[in-house]
């Protein structure tokens, strides 16, 4: 299990800490790669990935890099979202200082389009040490709360929603996003990150989040759009395209699928949980057939090369 660290200085992230989200990993790795990216992906693990995780990431040439579990030492409760306590570890990329660019991608991604300008848009230069107005880009969050999950927020409301702003005008959603101001909650979603690694900043991140957890309702999301209000630079949704938001009565007034780079299949299910024992897409959802087929070409080349099929 030794580390493969990639020599390029700018580079793809993606936390991996069990084989859950494993096949995730996979597919988003060959769909940067069929979309021919000039940067590599590193998944970042954590000491709880397993040994099969492992080989399967050195079979497919992958590189890794072990990060630190990050968790606050008093933290909210997080039982009705458990996914929200390894959230935190998605904070890492802004200490990995022996880089000049990370771009963190969840593992729960798809690439559509080849995105390689996120590396070299302009962010503020780490000497600015946190108090610039270009911290980090990301796309916004969607607070319109389409499952009416009881434990968000009561201001998670459509009205709420910076992509709501965009509705009259989407061929400029497709090329800017709604300034953070207009949300007006000003919330990004963790999903996609553009980061210039700095000492200073992680520090700030990590001194935010012991001296108040406890008030974060969405981990790594709540700490960043409250630490860095109104510095952050607001990316077009297509880059991080939250599944949801094509839904009819969410923001399908915007989304055009020929216009997205990137897919995020947030929430439950997700796309490898609909096939079947044959990898035949049995779900309802046509934005996860788009996964599925995209996994498919995976294990047909990785077949070819020889690599033995995941079972995760």
């Amino acid at each position: 299990m030794v580390d493969q660290k990639p020599e390029s200085k700018k580079v793809w992230t993606t936390l991996i800490t069990n084989t859950k989200y494993l096949s995730g990993l996979l597919t988003l790795d060959y769909s940067l790669k069929k979309h021919n990216s000039k940067y590599p992906l590193v998944a970042l693990y954590t000491d709880t990935f397993p040994a099969e995780g492992h080989a399967a990431l050195e079979a497919r040439g992958i590189p890794k890099q072990r990060i630190e579990y990050l968790l606050p030492s008093s933290s909210k409760d997080y039982s009705a979202d458990p996914r929200f306590y390894d959230c935190w570890s998605k904070l890492q990329p802004f200490s990995l200082t022996e880089y000049d660019r990370v771009v963190q991608l969840d593992s729960d991604m798809l690439v559509m389009q080849n995105m390689d300008e996120l590396m070299e848009m302009e962010l503020d230069s780490p000497s600015l040490a946190g108090k610039g107005k270009k911290v980090f880009a990301a796309g916004h969050a969607c607070v319109c709360n389409p499952l009416k999950k009881a434990h968000y927020p009561k201001d998670w409301v459509p009205e709420s929603c910076a992509f709501t702003s965009q509705h009259s005008t989407p061929e400029i959603a497709q090329t800017t996003g709604a300034d953070p101001a207009v949300g007006p909650l000003g919330f990004m979603n963790g999903g996609l990150q553009v980061v210039n690694p700095s000492k200073e900043v992680y520090d700030q991140i990590v001194g935010h989040m012991e001296a108040d957890a406890v008030n974060m309702d969405f981990a790594d999301q709540s700490l960043l759009s409250d630490l860095y209000k109104g510095c952050w630079v607001p990316l077009p949704y297509i880059y991080n395209a939250l599944k949801t938001l094509r839904w009819e009565g969410v923001h399908k007034e915007i989304w055009r699928d020929d216009k997205v780079k990137n897919i995020h299949y947030i929430l439950a299910p997700k796309p490898w949980d609909e096939m079947d024992a044959e990898g035949k897409f049995i779900g309802s959802d046509p934005t996860h057939a788009w996964w599925v087929d995209a996994n498919n070409e995976r294990l047909v080349l990785e077949k070819e090369k020889g690599v033995a099929k995941d079972g995760f």
